[in-house]
């Protein structure tokens, strides 16, 4: 048996246009992103979900709330699905990184499973969380269906982790603002259901920024 787990990237964010690094820093919806949440809110009424899990900062908060709401469950914070620390990069521009930190830009975009960002995470520290909780997922929620509202890089991490890939395949898959996609995750014949869908958005739709 599998766990369904529902990947959902919380809807824009006050920083996310403007190309900023947020991090563990807590920026909540800008406006367009309220009109994300609610679209996506009603989408997934169709999958009937049994539980839903949000990571505590506020752009995921903001948009499990739109969620909790349409779908009338209870939201669980899960530390194991948070940003990852962005450390000195959090609150700075992708241009500013670019200036000043360009080796370690690079790397993040060519070679992101060495990457240990200055005062914070390493990709490694976000794969192992993201591993366990889908471990705990589906200890817990085996046969049903769950949502997570979460962030671009635990996002990508646990399709790295759920397919069983190397962590150097993280850019491989789509992440945009108020996307969900769909991870059948068992251990033996995990299967990636749906990718990044945004197509309910309409005009409301803005691709993510590169290296965010």
């Amino acid at each position: 048996m599998a766990v369904r787990i529902i990947y959902v990237r919380h809807a824009e964010s006050l920083w996310n246009p403007i190309g900023k690094y947020q991090g563990r820093l807590d920026p909540e919806l800008s406006e367009r992103g309220h009109k994300q949440a609610e679209l996506l809110a009603k989408i997934l009424k169709k999958y009937e979900p049994s539980a839903l899990y949000s990571s505590p900062l506020k752009r995921t908060y903001m948009t499990a709330e739109y969620i909790s709401k349409e779908l009338d469950l209870p939201i669980n914070i899960d530390e194991d699905i948070i940003e990852i620390d962005h450390g000195e990069w959090s609150g700075m521009l992708v241009e500013e990184v670019k200036e000043k930190y360009p080796d370690l830009f690079r790397q993040w975009l060519y070679e992101p499973e060495t990457i240990k960002f200055p005062h914070g995470e390493t990709l490694i520290d976000v794969y192992n969380r993201v591993k366990r909780f889908q471990e705990r997922m589906l200890e817990k929620h085996e046969g049903e269906t769950i949502i997570a509202v979460s962030h671009t890089v635990p996002i990508r991490a646990s399709f790295v982790a759920g397919l069983d890939l190397p962590l150097a395949k993280f850019w491989s898959f789509g992440c945009d603002n108020a996307s969900y996609s769909i991870l059948d995750y068992e251990k033996v014949r995990p299967i990636l259901y749906k990718l990044n869908n945004t197509y309910f958005l309409g005009d409301l739709f803005i691709p993510a920024l590169d290296a965010l």
